[in-house]
Parts: structure tokens; C-alpha cells; sequence
């Protein structure tokens, strides 16, 4: 099965897999097509292009935050399309009426991306992640640490986003940095060493693999804070210095210890990866 292409009761939706934020991203026309049930795609672009004008006379923030990504078309050839994450197309699908505004909410719930009552309830969150470790048989141990080191993270952003850092690329290019200082290596080396595709790689995370990310974050927080740090030049420096406070720590365990943080372990299920050891 093409991992482009998602199916909406039998409708074609192209997508895109950002690695770096680990984040899905939808064609939109390919949306609005199934919002006006036109078959048509001239029609149901001449319709996204009438919709987007208005909405950025508007002020929408939902036009803003839609992405040029090159996608394949019916003629084989990949052309810039517009696209938008999960949430940002929940937005827009409130701007259209049609009967088929709930199933797609509804589809897009199925798949994991359905994040209006998260919003609303933190909470939900925080209790459905819990549940689903436990499912996957995590132990309580583990989880804590988890959700510990998502509070940093999410601390550490909310600093970024109040001094102008923006987010997606920007927030992948300070995560990649800090990882690389305290790990050694890149995140996507990191998600390959483990045999990760799409999956979360901080959901893959031993113990402490997540306390040294989260060392590193905590770290990088702070110094940004002492530092007044603003915009990618003085955040990158900022990021540096927090990822080699972590790396320090971690050259000091590994001396000790004799063995490797970062490790080849992973939570698939046998079927889906073999379990590694920590050469």
C-alpha cells in the first residue's frame, strides 16, 4: 500500500510524512473534493482558491499555515500542492458546509489526529497516553519519566514560541540540534538505529535515553532564559549549550557503567522489528 496516499471511504487523499516534526500533512483540494462531492479536481481547486481568498481577507490563520509540498498528480508528475496538518484542516473544514464535514472529523479521529477535545481537556491527553502505554506494556516506571520529560518539552516550546521561534521547521531544526550535542547523533539516525519509521521515537526511548532528552531540554531552557535568548541565532547557542551539559552527564554514566545510553531498543511489536540489544 502507497504510504502517500490515505482512503476516506474509497476517496483518494495524498499526504506527506514530515520526519523532522514527525507530523502528517494532507492535500487540501483533495479534501475540499470530498467536502463539495465533486469528482472534478479543476472544480474543487477553482473552489479552494475561492475559499482561500476569503478566508485570508478574513485573517485566517488557517490559509497562513498551510504548506506548499510537492505531491504526485493523477499524470504521475509531482506538482506543489497546498497541504495542512490535522488540526489546521479541521479548521478549514468548519468553513465549508457539507454533510460529509462530521465523517471526515470522525476519519480523522480514527487516525490519531483528532486533537479538538485534547485541546479542550489537556487531560484526555495525558490519560489516553497513559492507557495506551500501559497497553504496550510500558511499566509505570517508564511512563512517568515519559510524561515528565514531555512537561519539559512542552516548557521548553512554549519558550520558543514567545521569542521568535516559529513553529514547525524552526522547532525541528533547535530539537535536531539539541539532540545531536547530547547523543552523538541526529534524530533521524537515531529513529533508524532503533528501526523507526513513522513511529515517535521518544515513545521508543529507554529510561534513559528519555532522562538524558530530557536533561538536555531542561538545560537549554534554562540557559535560553538566563541568556534572554531570542530569534535562531542566540536559541542555537543556547540549544548547543544545553545538549552538551546532557552529553557530559552521559559520557560520565557510560565511563562508569561500560555501557552505551543510546541504545537499539525499541517497543515494536516482533512482528513489525526484532528486539536489539544495546551494541
Amino acid at each position: 500500500m502507497n504510504n502517500n496516499i490515505a482512503i476516506f471511504e474509497e476517496h483518494q487523499i495524498r499526504r506527506y510524512y514530515d520526519e523532522s516534526t514527525e507530523t502528517w500533512y494532507f492535500s487540501v483540494v483533495d479534501i475540499i473534493r470530498i467536502l463539495i462531492q465533486q469528482p472534478d479536481f479543476q472544480t474543487a481547486r477553482n473552489y479552494w482558491k475561492v475559499l482561500k481568498n476569503r478566508l485570508k481577507k478574513e485573517g485566517s490563520e488557517s490559509v497562513t499555515k498551510c504548506n506548499r509540498l510537492k505531491m504526485e498528480a493523477s499524470d504521475g508528475k509531482k506538482y506543489l500542492t497546498d497541504a495542512a496538518d490535522a488540526e489546521t484542516l479541521l479548521r478549514l473544514i468548519q468553513s465549508v458546509p457539507s454533510p460529509q464535514a462530521e465523517p471526515i472529523k470522525l476519519w480523522l479521529a480514527k487516525v490519531g489526529y483528532e486533537r479538538m477535545q485534547e485541546m479542550a481537556d489537556p487531560a484526555r491527553s495525558l490519560d489516553r497516553a497513559r492507557e495506551t502505554w500501559r497497553k504496550h506494556k510500558r511499566s509505570e516506571k517508564w511512563i512517568q519519566q515519559r510524561m515528565m520529560g514531555q512537561e519539559t518539552r512542552n516548557k521548553l516550546t512554549d519558550y520558543w514560541k514567545t521569542h521568535d521561534i516559529k513553529e514547525g521547521e524552526e522547532f525541528a531544526i533547535l530539537t535536531n540540534i539539541i539532540h545531536q550535542e547530547w547523543s552523538g547523533v541526529t534524530v533521524k539516525e537515531h529513529k533508524n538505529l532503533k528501526g523507526l519509521k513513522t513511529q515517535n521515537l521518544r515513545d521508543h526511548m529507554s529510561e534513559a535515553e528519555l532522562i538524558f532528552s530530557a536533561l538536555a531540554e531542561l538545560s537549554t531552557r534554562q540557559i535560553a532564559a538566563s541568556m534572554e535568548a531570542r530569534g535562531m541565532p542566540e536559541n542555537t547557542a543556547a540549544s548547543r549549550k544545553g545538549g552538551k551539559i546532557a552529553k557530559n552527564a552521559r559520557l560520565e554514566l557510560e565511563a562508569k557503567t561500560g555501557k552505551r545510553v543510546i541504545t537499539r531498543e525499541n517497543y515494536l511489536p516482533p512482528q513489525a522489528g526484532k528486539t536489539l540489544d544495546n551494541k
